[in-house]
């Protein structure tokens, strides 16, 4: 059984940080590109970054480029997401996503999805 399973969430005040992680077992995603969506209340959810399967490429939305940091550690088949300068327009649940051949933006393209990890940001 293939679960991806997100940690590192929680409450920060605006300006601070926060890493997230999000572990695969069930199956190596190595060969797979990985991304980040969130979803804040009564919103759709929607792209954050992407990542290749070498990490030689990696996609951000407009909203956070030049503050969250996408990454990966194949040996561990894991993604990770560093979020500096914290917004509180940042706050939302925060999914990781595996499954597919290239990067994608699209909710769609992914077939694998994590349970989602709670991000609140005060002002």
């Amino acid at each position: 059984q293939v679960q991806l399973v997100e940690s590192g969430g929680g409450l920060v005040q605006a300006g601070g940080s926060l890493r997230l992680s999000c572990a695969a077992s069930g199956r190596t995603f190595s060969k797979n590109a990985m991304g980040w969506f969130r979803q804040a209340p009564g919103k759709e959810r929607e792209f954050v970054a992407a990542i290749n399967w070498s990490s030689s490429s990696t996609y951000y939305a407009d909203s956070v480029k030049g503050r969250f940091t996408i990454s990966r550690d194949n040996a561990k088949n894991t993604v990770y997401l560093q979020m500096n300068s914290l917004k509180p327009e940042d706050t939302a649940v925060y999914f990781c996503a595996a499954g597919i051949a290239y990067p994608s933006t699209f909710t769609h393209s992914y077939n694998y999805w994590g349970q989602g990890t709670q991000v609140t940001v005060s002002a």
